[in-house]
């Protein structure tokens, strides 16, 4: 096989329980009702990544065009906002922490595959991003990436190794530029 990746072996391969299967085909017909939902109705949105496991603090806003791809593995903190565009691809455990915000267009990824196997089978990571963070605009969050409270991520920030708390990260890889105050880093 000379490393190459066997289609085939993949595609056989079983990522999801029937169980899983079902929810996700559940969550795919209440889809619509989230999506949408008028950009008020932050509690209406709440309501309905709740009946699907996720846990939802008080406050959070979730604009209606935000992809969630699993929302029973969110776990997200009191008075968060997430801007239009975000995508949460919470395939593995993602847990983000109060008073955090997600800005436009960002990508949270909970997955990856593993590329040293031929099967290259899927890995659902977890994601932590902590208190008071701040992920600007377009910025993307790899997999098994924790995220310290009140970290900044500049926009467009590749950020695909651990931050520690308070640094202020910006670029492709993301580089610590700056540290706030009042934050061990």
């Amino acid at each position: 096989m000379n490393g190459s990746f066997d289609v085939e072996a993949n595609r056989k391969d079983r990522k999801w329980s029937c169980q899983a299967l079902f929810v996700r085909v559940l969550w795919g017909l209440a889809h619509p009702f989230f999506r949408f939902s008028p950009r008020l109705l932050w509690g209406w949105r709440n309501m309905i990544l709740r009946l699907f496991g996720a846990k939802i603090g008080a406050g959070v806003r979730i604009f209606p065009n935000v992809q969630i791809i699993i929302p029973w593995t969110l776990n997200i903190g009191d008075h968060c906002t997430f801007g239009n565009g975000v995508i949460l691809y919470a395939l593995g455990e993602v847990t983000i922490g109060p008073r955090t915000t997600v800005s436009q267009g960002v990508h949270v990824c909970g997955g990856t595959h593993d590329w040293r196997d031929p099967t290259f089978p899927l890995i659902k990571s977890p994601v932590t991003i902590g208190a008071d963070v701040w992920v600007a605009a377009d910025a993307f969050v790899g997999p098994d990436v924790v995220i310290g409270d009140g970290a900044i991520l500049g926009a467009r920030a590749v950020v695909v190794k651990s931050v520690p708390a308070g640094s202020i990260m910006a670029g492709n890889p993301a580089k610590k530029i700056g540290q706030r105050n009042g934050f061990d880093g």
